[in-house]
């Protein structure tokens, strides 16, 4: 027979996917962990409703008898007659230490992150990524009795050198005496808080950067630092804000540091290296137990503004990590 006459069985055709999907539903192992799979999901989205629930009406209640403005009030006086509460200044300082964080943490993370992905060796960027990791674990109540011991006494040579060579810019004037219990102080805190955070996200995401991109950069003659800035960062810029918005969301809900460290007063100034300031988390911690019911109703109404910030953030940083699934299997 001519070689060329020759016919050849064809392949039996593919099973389709969904067939394939239909089939492995109707084993009792995988019907059991979609059920728990779903099962988790859903108890968690009625836990949150829940505590919005609970939040909202307990703000409701205290809201409702409040003689000022809820938003823009600076005065905190929930057993007053009448009563009178805001979170003008609890907003102001919550804000504010978390802004100072940031500029300080970010920065300093993605430095970090740079030198154990890419500079370090590999026997010394094990252990300094070990350690990295271990400063994540540590716990915020340390981390305030440490800013409260050795930081705060530390930091006032560095206030009074802020004020004397950069107080024309008004943020840095110094205008009252005493310890660095000061907004300036809690943003540093909150810096080194959240540095491991954001330092272990970027770490692993520049570890995800293309190998390909990388070594046709050098094969193209660039430098070390330039196929970082060429390849690396423009890759995990996504990762770094995905980071940095974790990390935000860490500081905007401290509270035993912040409480432990801040001196706080219901007075919203700018200058930053004057005693006094306020947080959302750190007003709750520090009046909650000495409250009364309608006083607790009002705290619970601040902590539904922070509960509502404190989502956004993290809303926001999933829905930027969404964006970039690209992440998964991009050395493969």
């Amino acid at each position: 027979m001519d070689i060329a006459t020759q016919t050849t069985a064809a392949p039996p055709p593919a099973e389709p996917r969904a067939k394939r999907k239909s089939r492995a539903a109707t084993r009792p192992g995988d019907r059991i962990f979609l059920g728990l799979s779903r099962g988790s999901g859903v108890t968690l989205l009625v836990i949150m409703a829940a505590i919005a629930a609970f939040l909202a009406y307990r703000a409701s209640l205290a809201i409702s008898k409040d003689s000022g403005n809820f938003l823009t009030t600076s005065e905190w006086n929930p057993a007053g007659n009448p009563p009178i509460f805001g979170i003008a200044v609890l907003a102001y300082g919550t804000v504010v230490s978390s802004v100072i964080a940031m500029a300080i943490a970010v920065p300093v993370a993605i430095g970090i992150a740079l030198f154990i992905s890419h500079y370090a060796p590999r026997k010394l960027a094990g252990p300094l990524a070990y350690i990295v990791d271990l400063l994540a674990a540590v716990p915020s109540i340390i981390y305030g009795l440490w800013g409260a011991v050795f930081l705060v006494p530390y930091l006032d040579g560095l206030n009074k050198w802020l004020n004397e060579y950069l107080g024309w810019t008004y943020i840095f004037e110094r205008t009252s005496e005493g310890v660095a219990r000061n907004l300036f102080t809690v943003g540093i805190l909150l810096a080194i808080m959240i540095l491991p955070i954001i330092t272990n996200v970027t770490r692993e995401v520049f570890l995800q950067s293309p190998k390909a991109h990388e070594e046709a950069a050098l094969a193209l003659g660039a430098t070390r630092w330039e196929v970082i800035r060429m390849s690396v960062l423009p890759f995990g810029r996504s990762g770094i804000i995905s980071a940095s918005m974790l990390g935000l969301g860490r500081a905007l809900g401290e509270t035993m540091a912040v409480a432990v460290v801040l001196s706080p007063s219901f007075l919203i100034s700018g200058h930053l290296l004057d005693p006094g300031g306020g947080t959302f988390a750190q007003n709750i911690a520090a009046k909650f137990n000495e409250a009364d019911e309608f006083g607790r109703d009002a705290l619970i109404a601040s902590g539904l503004v922070l509960f509502a910030i404190t989502l956004l953030v993290n809303g926001a940083a999933r829905w930027i990590i969404a964006r970039r699934k690209e992440y998964s299997g991009a050395n493969a």
